[in-house]
């Protein structure tokens, strides 16, 4: 079983991890997707843009709220080998580190949401897919993805926020 460290917002790194990983430029990610006409996911990045087993990459992204939402919604995210593999990652966290659920957000608000990952040192695949939207646990329920020719997606519901080459 693989674990993963996830961290909202994360913390300082490391001098020696951040001139490790200073050499490999952001991963820039555009968004688009209209969740159920009340949330948009404007886009956000990855960085490192290529991520090495071992090592901790941020991911930033950024809602902006189109109508208000009645419930307090969870931040889902599913990190997985691209090419099915591996055992799925779930990254799933409070928006902003807990400190702004969504029932505070306002109309026309962007809001940055930010976490970090931690690729196990054996992990072995060649490209992640980072895969995101928003989920309401207690009904199990996530908000619908509206315009899906419009981005990535799987059919679920879940939008391919990124798909991270993967590399020492």
């Amino acid at each position: 079983m693989f674990a993963c460290i996830v961290e909202a917002p994360s913390g300082e790194k490391s001098p020696e991890r951040a001139q490790g990983v200073a050499q490999v430029p952001p991963l820039s990610v555009h968004g688009g997707a209209n969740l159920d006409g009340k949330v948009e996911l404007a886009g956000g990045s990855v960085e490192p843009g290529k991520l090495v087993p071992g090592e901790q990459a941020k991911i930033t992204v950024f809602f902006k709220e189109l109508e208000s939402l009645d419930q307090d919604y969870t931040v889902f995210v599913h990190a997985e080998d691209a090419d099915g593999r591996m055992q799925r990652f779930n990254l799933d966290h409070r928006p902003a580190g807990g400190s702004h659920p969504t029932t505070q957000w306002k109309k026309g608000e962007t809001v940055k949401d930010e976490f970090s990952i931690t690729l196990p040192p054996s992990y072995s695949s060649h490209r992640l897919n980072i895969w995101i939207g928003l989920w309401e646990p207690l009904t199990d329920t996530r908000l619908r993805l509206r315009n899906p020719e419009a981005v990535k997606n799987d059919g679920s519901n879940r939008v391919l926020l990124a798909q991270v080459p993967i590399g020492g």
